[in-house]
């Protein structure tokens, strides 16, 4: 196994317990509060990770570019995350996150148009299945 798809399924391993754990830290408050203390954790979390695993001589290769794209993805990221849990405030876990992994056809889509990226037949396949279980998911 490559050690992206390794990374990937990691990945998916702590989104999902995120969801279910995220859901019990917002007994008794607001959406809005418990994503602001939810960040303020990952902010921290995420700059000892930086400072364990980035080489400072790596900093100067930043570009405007890169300021650009990811600054984008961070408002990107700020929006979802903000519907996100304002869908878990009120909503059941499983049927939230399922809807949430709708994500994964609209990042096919941009990363043809946008990326020039190859979309195989077997992906588009996947996708359709992705957005039937969103449909039959989303009905009451």
């Amino acid at each position: 196994m490559e050690r992206w798809v390794l990374y990937a399924f990691i990945s998916m391993c702590f989104a999902g317990f995120t969801s279910v754990v995220a859901k019990q830290g917002l007994t008794g408050i607001s959406a809005e509060l418990g994503l602001t203390v939810r960040t303020i954790f990952v902010c921290i979390f995420v700059l000892i990770f930086a400072a364990l695993a980035v080489d400072p001589v790596e900093i100067k290769a930043l570009q405007k570019v890169n300021y650009i794209w990811l600054g984008l993805s961070a408002i990107t990221t700020a929006g979802s995350w903000i519907f996100y849990y304002k869908a878990l405030k009120i909503g059941d876990v499983a049927t939230v996150a399922l809807i949430d992994k709708g994500s994964v056809v609209i990042a096919i889509l941009l990363a043809w148009v946008l990326l020039k990226e190859v979309i195989s037949v077997r992906m588009v396949l996947g996708a359709a299945f992705i957005v039937l279980g969103l449909i039959i998911i989303a009905k009451k």
